[in-house]
């Protein structure tokens, strides 16, 4: 078979299992009891200290930063923004130039596609476990720095060539506390048998989203990749495209992802973009540490001066089963609970979502696409209520038109116990405020299409587009 036509298979069986949200051969149930029988065995022991007690993790005064004694996995910095109004931002950000994987292997069994997903614990974690895609791995992880074992199934992901490739996108981390991070999301469609290790399970697509409705169960990384498959891609013939439709109980959604409204807002969308980038007057660099003017340096925490949305904290932490079984290192401590929110409502038929582009601290090209609403607990200066904003608050105030409103879990490795408010709210066409300028009305194909481009959508909107159930 052809390449582009095995891939079309591929992509459908895909499309397919998101609308499979039980498997015959691997049960909802038994994933559930799987999750909470490793929960019960495995022992954690996370809890903070001071800097001044880790043997690894020390402040360079010299360069300013805290890093470790490798020079190894990230350093925090000290970073600085002149902003267009004038205000200036100052904060630590997270420095961790290397990208490392983010990768699932999926496979077909008797024609429904199940993805490999590792039942996995990060030290930051608000739980203990949760669905982590099937390797999840830092460069410095795979190429043993920190002088622990591989992380399993590596193998595929060093020969992605030999097997098929659905995705492999490098796209951006959460830029308010990283600096210009990426990470490699990509996905494999392997027909060989693979060995299952007792950290991992099958499951179809329809599984891991209605999973998602347990609060902190499915990582932030299993979401960003799974945003990633290119259902823009697919061709279909009208038969097809019909058959496929069975699996879909919201047709609107279907219509959106597989046929669009052929209304082509591509050229408006990157022009907004690229005007930011081309005429924005706001001037960021990096910076000691100690010279944050509003930042206190603390043996136990760095911390703000004023209201922010986070601070640094330092854990001791000791994880059965991982690669490294105790260590220290500085995580990022949340102030509060962030909500992150996409309007969705209907054209035509269609469905269509409210997004904005966002500009953002430590993005790698300055700004990319957001949902309709992204907030912190305590926001940051530069957040901007509008007409939308408060069209969005009143209507989650009431409840009218919410369908999914959970809690979940950002990047376990990097941030301690931070967990989001995550809302898809559904309007009608005709309830929705004008929409300002930087907002844009775009079906689920043409966001599709932007996410197979590098740093086009930002990780929040990744997040709440892998909510969306069939």
């Amino acid at each position: 078979m052809k390449t582009d036509q095995k891939m079309n298979k591929v992509l459908y069986s895909i499309a397919k299992s998101w609308g499979q949200s039980e498997s015959e051969q691997f049960p909802t149930a038994d994933i559930l009891e799987w999750v909470a029988q490793r929960n019960k065995q495995v022992e954690v022991d996370i809890h903070k200290n001071r800097l001044s007690e880790s043997d690894f993790w020390f402040y360079d005064r010299e360069e300013g930063c805290i890093h470790n004694r490798n020079h190894s996995f990230f350093s925090i910095v000290g970073y600085r923004k002149q902003m267009e109004d004038g205000k200036m931002l100052s904060q630590p950000m997270l420095l961790q130039p290397e990208i490392g994987y983010l990768g699932m292997i999926c496979r077909e069994f008797e024609g429904i596609m199940h993805f490999l997903m590792q039942a996995k614990i990060e030290p930051g974690n608000v739980n203990k476990i949760q669905l982590s895609p099937t390797i999840q791995a830092t460069k410095s992880n795979f190429t043993q720095k920190h002088g622990g074992a591989r992380p399993p199934y590596l193998e595929y992901f060093e020969n992605a060539s030999r097997y098929e490739i659905v995705v492999d996108q490098i796209q951006s981390e959460q830029s308010s506390r990283f600096y210009k991070k990426r990470n490699r999301n990509i996905i494999i469609y392997v027909e060989e048998d693979i060995p299952v290790l007792p950290s991992h399970r099958w499951m179809t697509l329809g599984q891991i989203k209605d999973l998602m409705r347990v609060d902190n169960l499915v990582n932030m990384d299993t979401r960003t990749v799974l945003s990633c498959i290119p259902y823009a891609n697919l061709r279909l013939q009208p038969a097809e495209l019909l058959k496929l439709s069975d699996s879909f109980h919201d047709k609107a959604l279907f219509l959106s992802a597989f046929v669009g409204s052929g209304e082509r807002l591509l050229p408006q969308v990157y022009q907004c973009i690229n005007n930011y980038k081309m005429f924005s007057d706001s001037y960021a660099e990096l910076m000691p540490l100690h010279a944050l003017a509003d930042w206190v340096m603390e043996d136990w925490e760095i911390v703000c001066k004023k209201p922010y949305p986070f601070k640094v904290v330092f854990c001791d932490i000791a994880i059965e089963g991982r690669e490294v079984k105790r260590w220290t290192q500085p995580l990022f401590e949340a102030m509060g609970i962030a909500t992150f929110g996409l309007i969705c409502c209907e054209d035509d038929g269609i469905l269509r979502f409210v997004v904005k582009a966002v500009p953002e601290a430590g993005c790698f090209d300055g700004i990319e696409l957001g949902p309709t609403f992204q907030k912190e607990e305590v926001p940051l200066s530069d957040f901007q209520e509008d007409v939308v904003t408060r069209f969005f608050e009143s209507r989650v105030a009431s409840g009218d038109g919410v369908v999914f409103d959970h809690l979940l879990s950002e990047e376990g490795g990097r941030f301690y116990h931070e967990q989001n408010r995550n809302i898809l709210l559904r309007v009608e066409l005709s309830e929705l405020p004008p929409l300002p300028e930087g907002y844009f009305l775009l079906d689920y194909k043409t966001l599709n299409e932007l996410v197979q481009i590098n740093n086009i959508l930002n990780i929040q909107l990744r997040n709440l587009l892998s909510l969306l159930e069939a």
